[in-house]
């Protein structure tokens, strides 16, 4: 696994944005870990995030994109903090747009926030997690009304490695559906083998995160 994303895996723990424990998710599953992005709260997690996140574009996408879009609401931090980042490492200047989730009907009038989206734009979309591709359900949609565009891909923090809808995982079903590039900055498997080489997970949790693994993981 490559350095930064060690790195990545220790600013999350140390961030507290990935537990591990007893934690119920939205689908109604029994997670033995929970990630929850609206802990990055400071100056430096933020600046710290958007590194990272620039990092992975760079390094999964290149350089031929205009626009990084953050879905509301955790999408919008960041769109802003990639888009800062990506500057600042690979000198740059891409645009970042993110939508209201309601249409604003005074000053400035319209659905988007940040840049307006154009003919031609190639758009990097990221977001914190997906794990069933609601999101990219309302999300898609609102993007390709802006124009003639090309989405070249989606980036997540963490690709949780297991079942969507259906047997494949969110970001290979968000790739089948609609035909552009998922990515994450790290995987749930290769954060378990990290964390258990540095025996930050022990017996009983491991036994415990195969076990999820085993009900709920992509055969």
């Amino acid at each position: 696994m490559e350095a930064y994303k060690q790195e990545f895996v220790d600013f999350m723990l140390d961030s507290k944005v990935l537990k591990f424990g007893d934690f119920t998710l939205k689908s109604g599953r029994k997670s033995p870990f929970f990630m929850n992005a609206g802990l990055y709260i400071t100056g430096t997690q933020l600046m710290k995030l958007g590194e990272y996140y620039a990092k992975a574009i760079h390094n999964t996408y290149g350089d031929d994109f205009d626009v990084i879009f953050g879905p509301a609401y955790k999408g919008i931090p960041i769109s802003v903090a990639t888009t800062i980042a990506y500057s600042k490492l690979y000198g740059k200047e891409v645009r970042y747009c993110s939508n209201r989730k309601e249409a604003k009907d005074h000053g400035d009038v319209g659905i988007l926030l940040g840049s307006p989206i154009k003919d031609g734009d190639r758009i990097v979309v990221v977001e914190d997690v997906t794990t069933s591709g609601k999101s990219m359900e309302e999300t898609i949609p609102i993007v390709k009304a802006q124009g003639d565009v090309t989405i070249v891909g989606l980036m997540v923090s963490l690709n949780r490695c297991e079942r969507g809808k259906g047997t494949k995982t969110a970001l290979e079903e968000v790739k089948e559906l609609y035909g552009f590039e998922t990515s994450a900055i790290v995987s749930m498997d290769e954060i378990i083998d990290y964390l258990v080489e540095k025996n930050v997970i022990d017996e009983e949790l491991k036994a415990r995160l195969d076990a999820y693994y085993a009900e709920y993981g992509v055969k």
